[in-house]
């Protein structure tokens, strides 16, 4: 029986070895542009909403008032608030400026957007669990390379990650 050297320093293992070393940098080169695309869908889908509640906002308000149950706000603060968290959030998370608190502000405003609205579908449900697990990971993650944070980290403070 073989040893785990021998298995080690076989021609195939060594190719193995390589491969998986390229597979690796592909996986690098890529993944900016991964973690970008997945900011702008999350942000476009909060952006949108954005814009149709501040095309009518009286609409907007009288929503807030009977057909979601944010808890703890007036339904007037809480539509002004919702409206700025849907316009102002997405923008710095696909940017990168702040990109973990704004995608963490996104995350809890998903997960409040989620459970105040009583009438919600199970597809609505699920595009809401689907968009809260891509802010939890940015939220994890940071906003990549591709993000003014990483820029000014690199510039400002080489030492930070």
């Amino acid at each position: 029986m073989a040893n785990f050297d021998s298995i080690i320093k076989s021609p195939l293992t060594q190719k193995l070895f390589v491969l998986d070393s390229l597979y690796g940098r592909i996986l690098s080169a890529i993944t900016p542009l991964i973690e970008l695309a997945l900011k702008l869908w999350v942000a476009n889908a909060f952006f949108k909403s954005g814009l149709t509640k501040i095309q009518s906002f009286d609409t907007t308000i009288m929503l807030f008032e009977y057909e979601y149950n944010v808890p703890l706000l007036s339904p007037t603060v809480a539509a002004y608030m919702g409206t700025a968290a849907e316009l102002v959030l997405p923008v710095l998370l696909v940017i990168g400026l702040g990109g973990r608190y704004s995608a963490l502000a996104l995350f809890v405003f998903n997960i409040v957007a989620a459970t105040s609205y009583p009438d919600i579908s199970p597809l609505g449900l699920s595009q809401h669990m689907l968009w809260g697990m891509a802010l939890l990971m940015l939220t994890l993650y940071g906003p990549g390379k591709l993000s003014l944070d990483y820029f000014i980290c690199k510039k400002y403070f080489p030492s930070c990650s």
